[in-house]
């Protein structure tokens, strides 16, 4: 009988969850497979809000999280129940208030009254896509506030630049720098102490494309007289530890190794990688901040989007898990973008980029530095827009108001960071200045 109820019981928009339209030419596209199987993410509400006025100043741990903040127990019998009703598998996970539902094309089609189909991108790859709203049963409203991983189109890009850029063929043009410093320079630079130590640390790596390979990683810190962190992956939603070319994500997992593992001398590095979506990227986060095994202090993300690239629901589910990361004193710190104040939109609007907007991130943009010894001579924002060579992301969100320890700076047109001197406060020292070397625009790294 409850199978039948909740099969036949009308279905409303989940709020937030529109998909723009893949492509203008849809001539070519074609139905998804019946039989095809896939999971999707269904994010559920917790039990309780967090309280972030206490952000910085009271830490939980992982225990009482999940007993005051875990997920809403009406919320997990309710998508089980949904589940069961159109022959989905469910998996939840009762900490980043999750339940995965695997199954079908067909029956995901009929589960949340959408239609899929591949379509190839400019980049000449195929991709299951929906359009339009996802449907729910109006019996799950207000229980469910994410259903990711109907569309796996890509979702962000990797803030990462090469001195010279690409070519028309999109190959690396090589260009020698005019001055180059080691990660280990530019922490004396920055005024890290000499000795600080990592130990005792574990800092997360978000990635979302390519690899690494221990061989490199042990060659790279030979060179700096440095013993090579110990470095371990743990692959999320069937993503991999796998290289994709030399034009590809593998210098952006290297860079972030390299320089984590310089600074940070005695840390363990985690590298959390998934495909490159929104489900990937959002349960890669969530995956870091609840992980009881690694438990990382500190999580790094050098991939985001432009705010307009995203579904409500997405940026709803993926913030949540940054205020999750917040209340548990994990500190997540991401790049403001490399694309200037557009971020790369051809709309002539200026655009921010996420997750780096999230008020429960530090954005880190960045800027170009001269130094002498240990002192800095001059340090001006990054802005190589004229040679084509990128330049720092930042601006005034369009989806979050502005914090409230942002108020007392009366920021009326720019600002690039969403930082705050109580989530400086939960970084550990030996951490603090490597990821000021990408400078995060606030007082606090002052």
């Amino acid at each position: 009988m409850a199978k039948t109820k909740v099969a036949n019981e009308n279905h409303v928009p989940l709020s937030g969850s529109y998909k723009t339209p893949f492509s203008s030419d849809t001539t070519g596209a074609k139905a998804v497979s019946a039989g095809t199987r896939f999971t999707v993410s269904v994010i559920v509400r917790r039990k309780a809000p967090l309280n972030a006025n206490a952000f910085g100043e009271q830490r939980l741990t992982r225990a009482q999280y999940r007993k005051q903040h875990g997920a809403d127990p009406a919320a997990i019998k309710a998508v089980l129940a949904f589940a069961k009703s159109y022959d989905l598998t469910a998996e939840p996970d009762l900490d980043a208030c999750v339940v995965r539902l695997t199954g079908t094309a067909a029956n995901m089609q009929k589960a949340f009254n959408v239609t899929l189909t591949r379509q190839t991108g400019d980049d000449d790859q195929t991709y299951r896509v929906r359009e339009g709203d996802i449907h729910i049963p109006a019996s799950l409203e207000g229980l469910v506030e994410a259903v990711l991983g109907l569309d796996n189109r890509p979702q962000a890009t990797s803030h990462f630049r090469v001195a010279g850029g690409t070519d028309a063929s999109g190959s690396v043009r090589p260009h020698a720098a005019g001055t180059s410093y080691t990660p280990v320079q530019v922490a004396q630079l920055y005024g890290l102490p000499a000795g600080s130590s990592g130990v005792g640390q574990t800092i997360a790596l978000i990635e979302l494309g390519g690899g690494y390979k221990q061989a490199d990683i042990t060659a790279y810190f030979k060179t700096l007289g440095i013993t090579a962190p110990k470095v371990s992956a743990v692959l999320v939603d069937g993503g991999k530890n796998k290289s994709d070319g030399v034009n590809g994500a593998d210098g952006e997992v290297m860079l972030d190794i390299e320089v984590a593992g310089a600074v940070a001398v005695g840390a363990n590095i985690v590298v959390y990688f998934a495909p490159n979506t929104d489900q990937g990227f959002i349960d890669a986060i969530s995956t870091a901040v609840h992980d009881t095994t690694n438990k990382p202090s500190v999580i790094s993300i050098s991939w985001g989007g432009p705010e307009s690239s995203w579904t409500k629901q997405s940026l709803t589910a993926l913030d949540s898990a940054c205020q999750a990361a917040a209340a548990l004193g994990v500190t997540i710190l991401a790049a403001s973008g490399d694309n200037g104040s557009s971020d790369g939109e051809t709309d002539g609007k200026n655009h921010v980029d996420f997750p780096a907007s999230s008020p429960h991130v530090l954005a880190c943009g960045g800027t170009k530095l001269t130094g002498s010894g240990t002192a800095i001579q001059a340090e001006v924002v990054w802005n190589e827009t004229a040679a084509n060579e990128g330049a720092t992301g930042g601006g005034i969100s369009t989806s979050f108001p502005q914090p409230a320890w942002h108020q007392p700076r009366r920021v009326s047109s720019f600002y690039s960071a969403q930082a705050d001197r109580m989530a400086c406060r939960r970084i550990p020292s030996s951490v603090i200045t490597m990821f000021a070397m990408r400078c995060c625009s606030s007082s606090c790294w002052r």
